[in-house]
């Protein structure tokens, strides 16, 4: 399959943002900061550091991008964001073009950031950090020269620079990068819909308890269709995979190619009809992430419901989040006897709202939650259902959740 650049119109008075991406890329790091700085307004240009637009960043997540980094040395930024990842954060460091960028970016006195291992293996090293303050991921805060003063912190704002940790903190870091751009009113007018938190931590409102059956590696479904929200999607996928599960992503579209909510182009693994007759044994749980038209399309699909519903009268667990609960569960009687959450513009949608204030809801084998902000709490208790409190607590301190 040939891809082709996006064809981007640059709004002279909006924003201009280059977020660099390459193979070992992390997933969650990348796609936050792309989700949230689109919600502000900005004008994000998702760059292929590599020979392609077509990009496998960590845990088998493709994304094409808008541009190769090659075509942007033109161009440029108000704001240039490295996402971390191994070996990615390495990658991006020894990519010539992109180092030539951010060199001339920071001469002009520019907004440059960083998460993860990228500010010691990139920004530092090109010398981008000496004399400032900054933080990274802790296993590669070593890896600082002595011109960098490092700072055990989830966000590190110094100057012109702002570094962040790892996973877990890439909302914290987006919205900092927000403040950066546009000040706090406009954090806040982002923050609060998406029901950010800031703190460490999760809780599930669990009712009519039962233990989910799974055996050997969990098989997971999850589709996507367009307009699906990217950061439901991408954190769901991130975290699961790195509990080991083997994650399905599914197009219910003409092709596997996704146009997300905020323009992330997403690739499948699979058409959904080819998942559901591939997979002749069972999935374990199916997940259905919301996000808008997304979920429309989604509790549209023929297949998928049949598949719901197949999974819902074998005692199998099922779940949503956002918008998906109240547009793809809820109108194909999915959530009968059962109390779920969705996003705050759609509970009256709901046919029992009662519990839609929790985050996280578990009634039985159905599992829901509340949107965007959300989503790497409701990653960690799927996790932790299908798995065990041990296994979410690992993975908990692995993306630096510190549940």
């Amino acid at each position: 399959m040939s891809h082709s650049p996006k064809k981007k119109l640059r709004c002279p008075t909006s924003m201009q943002v280059l977020v660099p991406i390459v193979a070992g890329t992390e997933p969650v790091e990348a796609s936050v900061p792309i989700d949230i700085l689109r919600r502000a307004g900005a004008d994000v240009t998702v760059a292929s550091a590599g020979d392609g637009l077509l990009v496998e960043i960590m845990y088998g997540v493709k994304i094409v991008a808008d541009a190769l980094v090659a075509d942007c040395a033109a161009a440029s930024y108000d704001l240039i964001v490295l996402p971390g990842g191994v070996p990615g954060a390495a990658n991006l460091g020894a990519c010539a073009a992109l180092e030539g960028i951010a060199r001339r970016h920071a001469q002009k006195g520019g907004l440059y950031a960083a998460i993860c291992a990228a500010p010691p293996l990139a920004l530092a090293r090109w010398g981008l950090l000496d004399g400032h303050k900054a933080t990274a991921h802790p296993l590669f805060m070593e890896y600082f020269p002595p011109e960098v003063t490092a700072v055990d912190a989830n966000v590190v704002v110094d100057g012109n620079v702002v570094t962040s940790s790892g996973p877990a903190t890439s909302t914290e870091f987006a919205l900092a990068l927000v403040e950066q751009l546009y000040g706090k009113g406009k954090v806040e007018q982002i923050a609060k819909p998406m029901l950010v938190r800031f703190g460490a931590g999760y809780n599930i409102k669990e009712l009519n308890s039962v233990q989910w059956q799974c055996s050997g590696t969990p098989k997971v479904l999850l589709p996507l269709a367009n307009g699906s929200e990217e950061m439901e999607a991408i954190t769901i996928i991130d975290a699961l995979r790195r509990a080991n599960a083997s994650v399905v992503v599914a197009s219910v579209e003409d092709g596997v190619e996704i146009a997300a909510l905020h323009g992330m182009r997403i690739v499948a693994d699979v058409m959904l009809e080819d998942a559901a007759d591939q997979n002749q044994t069972q999935f374990d749980l199916i997940i259905v992430p919301g996000g808008m038209p997304g979920a429309e399309t989604l509790g549209g699909s023929e297949k998928l419901v049949a598949l719901l519903k197949k999974q819902a009268e074998a005692k199998r667990p099922y779940g949503a989040i956002g918008a998906a609960a109240a547009h793809v569960l809820q109108p194909h009687g999915l959530l009968t006897g059962r109390k779920a959450t969705t996003c705050a513009s759609m509970t009256g949608l709901m046919a029992h709202a009662s519990e839609c204030e929790n985050r996280v809801v578990v009634d039985g084998n159905v599992i829901t939650s509340r949107g965007a902000g959300t989503a790497m709490e409701y990653a960690l208790a799927v996790v932790e259902k299908l798995l065990g409190r041990d296994e979410a607590r690992r993975l908990a301190d692995d993306l630096l959740f510190f549940a």
